[in-house]
């Protein structure tokens, strides 16, 4: 009973520590974010997240055209409005280069992006693809808002 105890406790422990975190956004702009209030005029709203604990201990820088949107790790959305009636693209870092996926919004309405960590050669490589509505939303309630503007690296 003793061991049965202590494995778990280890296990715990371990999987606990393999998780990584990153700077957190405010609590506040979390939950008015999850409110999914209509974005400012001639803006669309853009949510990206990553959700889940596969690739626990990666952190992945995500770009939007070239700016740093910022660093995520398990568990984390992050919030921006971008101009509507243009494409954008959203970028990820990967295992040996970046993966992209263009985005043509509109002004008033919210785009979703799911980041998800894949296999790779050697380390966990990331993509990036745009959700439904439904999905992005349901997933973003579960998580908690990141720090935008802190990347690890420049963008390539």
């Amino acid at each position: 009973m003793k061991f049965s105890m202590l494995v778990a406790v280890s296990t715990v422990l371990m999987l606990s520590a393999c998780v990584t975190s990153v700077p957190m956004g405010n609590a506040d702009v979390s939950s008015k974010a999850k409110i999914f209030a209509p974005p400012s005029e001639g803006k669309a709203g853009l949510y990206v997240y990553r959700s889940g604990i596969l690739g626990g201990a990666l952190k992945k820088d995500i770009w939007v055209d070239g700016n740093c949107l910022g660093t995520s790790a398990p568990n984390v959305f992050f919030y921006i409005e971008v101009d509507g009636g243009k494409e954008h693209t959203v970028t990820t870092a990967s295992e040996f280069s970046t993966n992209s996926v263009p985005l043509h919004t509109e002004a008033g309405k919210h785009y979703f992006v799911r980041q998800y960590i894949k296999m790779g050669a050697f380390v966990g490589g990331a993509n990036v693809k745009q959700v439904s509505e439904a999905e992005g939303k349901a997933e973003v309630m579960k998580l908690n808002m990141a720090a935008t503007g802190q990347c690890l690296k420049a963008h390539p």
